[in-house]
């Protein structure tokens, strides 16, 4: 058996992880907090349409690296999470490729996006895709999927990586396409940077 990425999902939206006094979520080793994915669109969408053209390009870059940094983080809390372990690990047979495709439940079960491993070449590349993920509904006129891209390169550091916490930034997500963008699908490319 491998990974099955429907049970994994329902599983976990089943846990019962409420938020503590401070907003926070203290589940999978981590602490999230309930501000509204609008909240977070609206601020990188004006954090990009306010750049100068001469600053767009660092923008765009802080934004990959604060998500690729969250998600490297959060995804290593997630995967040895006591949730993780109970809920994704039995399944698991392939390794590194199954607590990938475990981690991309998760990021389903959270509501970060719809997302699954179209394709994957274990330590050197993968593509991921989503039909629905929230940084679909940021307007800047392009691809502006920060989250869904750096968080599918921080997996994939956590997978073929230099071991946590060296390992952040070994491979870099490339979105390819993007719902924002007129695109029918969210598209990640991982490769090594």
């Amino acid at each position: 058996m491998t990974v099955m990425r429907d049970k994994v999902v329902k599983a976990l939206v089943e846990l019962n992880i409420r938020g503590d006094e401070n907003g926070l979520m203290p589940g999978y080793n981590v602490l999230v907090n309930f501000l509204p994915t609008t909240f977070w669109n609206l601020f990188t969408e004006r954090l990009i349409n306010a750049a100068p053209a001469d600053k767009k390009e660092e923008v765009l870059t802080g934004l990959y690296k604060a998500a690729q940094e969250c998600g490297y983080h959060t995804g290593y809390g997630i995967i040895n999470s006591d949730e993780f372990k109970s809920v994704v690990m039995p399944m698991v047979t392939e390794g590194a490729k199954d607590v990938l495709r475990g981690a991309y439940a998760v990021f389903t079960a959270w509501g970060w996006a719809k997302s699954g491993i179209v394709q994957i070449k274990e330590g050197e590349r993968m593509v991921v895709r989503a039909t629905d993920y929230y940084e679909q509904h940021i307007k800047t006129g392009g691809k502006s999927s920060f989250m869904f891209s750096a968080v599918s390169g921080a997996f994939f550091d956590l997978a073929y990586g230099p071991e946590y916490p060296n390992g952040l930034g070994t491979f870099i997500g490339d979105q390819t396409k993007g719902i924002e963008a007129g695109d029918e699908f969210g598209e990640v490319l991982v490769r090594k940077k």
